[in-house]
């Protein structure tokens, strides 16, 4: 018996027909596959020449493209692209962009049969690949087998470039580009790339203004379905993210890791015009109005300007009359609600402003204020404070040097 030659990566006659004979190959043994495994297993097969020659074939060609699939020899190389093959006249269509398989129900048409069976499921509905493990079926076995790495816990895509590893081969392309920072996906309407695809679509519907994402409890719409998802937790009172240190609980793990640092003490914001420091990037914002005067919060009825939305809203309430904050002891309503908590010191006798000069106790600040007079002198330019005690606001001990510029207001 005469032995087989080498298969050679030159398109002759012979490799032509393997080519084409290639797509026969492939469904008389897929199908010799499912007849193999359905079966149960017999003394014939158990017998070790007999599983050596489990596979057989009819025509030379095919035993060849089968045998690349041992040995992974890709002698085919394309001249479009750097891609090499064990077999070729199927990629060769990408190029050419031939699709002879077409679908009978709609318009849609493929390089490959299989492609083409694929997505005839998507018509009849069927999914005849059931997952063991749950209850879940899918219409090819590609994407069964992407399910069970659920399952497994398997991801056998890994980064090159740390320790990350993926379940999915596009989300590794995907990982990849926070490496390379390649942003392929560019909007047409303005300058800006995106790393992923589904980016692209979220910021194209600030310039077409969509929002196709609705809440079924109220009337507000979304631009991206993680927002609705946000959002309706607001309806359902759900705060999934918990503190472990405490037992507060938060809608977004954004306000958790914000929550975090009120127990690590952690400021990471600071401001570049004085010594000030925050825990949230917000806060850093609005105080910076304190050195630029800005107040972009604007009255509709009187013009006035406000740095804070907060203070905005309660300014309009002087306008409409509405005084939302009720004293729960007597008939009084407030506009703030911190004019309610002043308010209920009345009620509670509760004197937190205190000066350590005299011990003396006040409902208000603006009486502590009043009172300080009598122990500051301040400099001339306002800076120095004249006294070696410090005063104590709501239990907290202030610098002298720091609280004079409060005072400037006073004298």
């Amino acid at each position: 018996m005469k032995k087989l030659k080498d298969p050679k990566p030159l398109l002759t006659k012979n490799s032509e027909a393997d080519l084409n004979n290639q797509q026969s190959f492939n469904e008389s043994t897929s199908t010799t596959d499912e007849e193999t495994e359905s079966t149960s297993t017999t003394d014939e097969e158990t017998d070790p020449q007999n599983r050596e020659q489990k596979k057989s074939f009819s025509y030379l060609s095919p035993i060849k493209t089968h045998m690349r699939t041992h040995t992974r020899e890709k002698p085919f190389s394309c001249k479009e692209c750097d891609k090499s093959f064990s077999q070729f006249k199927f990629h060769m269509r990408i190029h050419k962009k031939v699709k002879p398989f077409a679908c009978k129900e709609c318009t849609k048409s493929f390089s490959k049969l299989s492609y083409l069976k694929s997505h005839m499921r998507t018509h009849t509905e069927e999914k005849p690949f059931s997952c063991k493990e749950c209850e879940k079926s899918f219409s090819n076995i590609c994407n069964l087998k992407t399910h069970m790495r659920t399952h497994t816990g398997e991801k056998p895509f890994s980064c090159k470039e740390c320790d990350k590893s993926f379940n999915l081969i596009s989300s590794l392309k995907k990982h990849m580009r926070t490496h390379t920072g390649e942003k392929p996906f560019s909007c047409k309407d303005c300058d800006k790339s995106f790393s992923q695809i589904s980016h692209l679509y979220s910021h194209m519907r600030t310039h077409t203004g969509e929002k196709p994402f609705s809440c079924k409890e109220c009337d507000k719409r979304f631009r991206q379905i993680n927002n609705l998802k946000r959002h309706m937790r607001i309806h359902t009172g759900e705060k999934p993210f918990f503190c472990q240190e405490c037992n507060k609980s938060f809608r977004q793990t954004f306000d958790l890791k914000i929550h975090m640092r009120t127990h690590t003490g952690e400021k990471p914001f600071s401001c570049k015009e004085c010594d000030s420091s925050f825990n949230q990037v917000s806060s850093l914002k609005t105080h910076m109005r304190t050195h630029t005067g800005e107040r972009p919060f604007s009255c509709k009825e009187c013009n006035k300007g406000f740095s804070q939305i907060s203070h905005l809203k309660a300014h309009m309430s002087t306008h409409s009359g509405v005084k939302p904050f009720s004293c729960k002891r007597c008939d009084k309503g407030f506009s703030r609600i911190y004019h309610l908590k002043r308010h209920m010191r009345t009620h509670t006798e509760e004197t937190p402003f205190s000066c350590t000069g005299c011990e003396k106790n006040y409902t208000k600040l603006r009486s502590l204020k009043t009172h300080m007079r009598s122990h500051f002198r301040v400099s001339e330019n306002l800076n120095i404070l004249k006294t070696s005690f410090n005063v104590q606001l709501l239990g907290f001990p202030l610098n002298p040097l720091i609280y004079s510029k409060k005072l400037q207001r006073l004298f």
